[in-house]
């Protein structure tokens, strides 16, 4: 539904939306003329002292401050740990346990296409067509390594669509 513009005696369409508190949860609804002129007259620090605009800068971009203070001393002190540990030999980092390994068939597989295990299937599709359209035997030149090589991505390229669940 299309408003009309809200400044007063205008009777274009209201098409743009501008704010009428710094909660952002009313607008005024003003044409392309109104909306730039008052955008550029409305401030949304206005009536804040410099603390109050540093408080309300530093709650939008960390989030409001934790109220247990010695929950939000103790997530500090663990976050400096961490990047201590980061920072200072990887502590931690290095005993922690190895995630999932893939399947030593898919390893394989990725091996045969000349990809990382981090491809994606888009990448393995692409690969697959890639390898697929230089060694199918009705157009290689030689025949039978040809066939033993499009016969060796075929079967990989279906060990890794079992992998990925696709068809």
């Amino acid at each position: 539904m299309i408003k009309k513009c809200d400044h007063p005696g205008c009777t274009k369409a209201g098409t743009c939306r501008a704010p009428k508190t710094r909660e952002l949860k009313d607008y005024w609804f003003f044409c392309k003329e109104h909306a730039a002129e008052y955008n550029k007259n409305w401030n949304y620090y206005a009536d804040m002292t410099p603390e109050e605009i540093e408080a309300d800068w530093e709650r939008q971009t960390f989030g409001a401050p934790l109220k247990d203070k010695n929950k939000a001393n103790a997530d500090e002190a663990e976050y400096v740990n961490f990047l201590n540990d980061f920072i200072t030999g990887r502590g931690t980092f290095d005993k922690m346990p190895p995630k999932s390994k893939l399947p030593t068939n898919v390893v394989s597989a990725l091996k045969t296409f000349e990809l990382p295990i981090s491809a994606s299937w888009r990448e393995i599709s692409a690969r697959y067509r890639a390898l697929a359209k230089k060694y199918h035997p009705d157009t290689a030149s030689e025949k039978d390594k040809a066939t033993t090589e499009f016969t060796k991505i075929s079967a990989a390229y279906e060990i890794l669509k079992k992998h990925f669940s696709k068809k």
